[in-house]
């Protein structure tokens, strides 16, 4: 495929490569739709093992009120987000606290989408920590809109991959819907535990963090480097 478009200046070698690229680019295009058709078709998932209970902070009271994984679901929505964020707390919170510097660049970027997002299905975020501590950090990173829950008192991180036997937390993406009054798992984020070629990161929850994409578009790539909590 070509075209008419040119650059200043540019070489006939740089514009065949650039030709060459888009032909790949418009592939992966085709292949990405493909991918997602297939994961849209997916048959149910299993339903959910217990509604588990999590622990959110009501403005209204300021204090921790209980909310179950099916209230979680916002009015006339059957399709929940729930992203497990990787936070170990301290002892005593403060400057102990250990929320993880990849998940808050991913919610720096989502929070801002969160009112478009939640236009077409339900989003949360849960951490293991106390809700106060992941609600103190999203106060620091100015997170406005992503709703905030902590998973502590249940088995739900265990059961959907979040963590393993040793309590070692991982980041993942997790569906869920409803159907006939039902809660299902539709997917999660399973490239977590896919083998990796050597030299990439698992790449699963890139999806949900331009921060990647955009790097991956610069001559220099992601380059080794991986986000921090703050850049002196």
């Amino acid at each position: 495929m070509s075209t008419d478009l040119r650059f200043p200046n540019e070489s006939p070698e740089y514009r065949q490569a650039r030709d060459e690229l888009r032909d790949a680019e418009v592939e992966l295009r085709r292949r990405t739709e493909a991918v997602a058709a297939q994961r849209r078709a997916l048959p149910l998932g299993g339903e959910i093992p217990d509604d588990y209970v999590f622990e959110e902070w009501d403005a209204a009271t300021a204090e921790v009120r209980p909310v179950r994984l099916s209230e979680l679901f916002a009015d006339g929505q059957d399709t929940l987000l729930l992203y497990s964020f990787m936070f170990v707390p301290g002892a005593a919170g403060g400057p102990t606290d250990a929320p993880c510097p990849s998940c808050t660049s991913i919610i720096d970027a989502v929070d801002g989408a969160v009112p478009h997002l939640t236009q077409q299905v339900s989003f949360a975020i849960s951490a293991k920590a106390p809700v106060e501590r992941l609600r103190a950090h999203a106060g620091v990173r100015g997170w406005q809109h992503a709703r905030l829950l902590s998973s502590r008192g249940s088995t739900y991180n265990r059961d959907y991959g979040a963590e393993d036997e040793q309590e070692s937390q991982f980041p993942l993406l997790t569906v869920f819907v409803r159907r006939d009054g039902k809660i299902h798992h539709f997917w999660t984020s399973e490239l977590w535990w896919a083998p990796r070629d050597e030299g990439q990161d698992p790449r699963h929850v890139d999806f949900m963090w331009p921060l990647w994409h955009l790097l991956d578009r610069g001559p220099n790539g992601r380059g080794g480097w991986h986000p921090e909590l703050s850049y002196d």
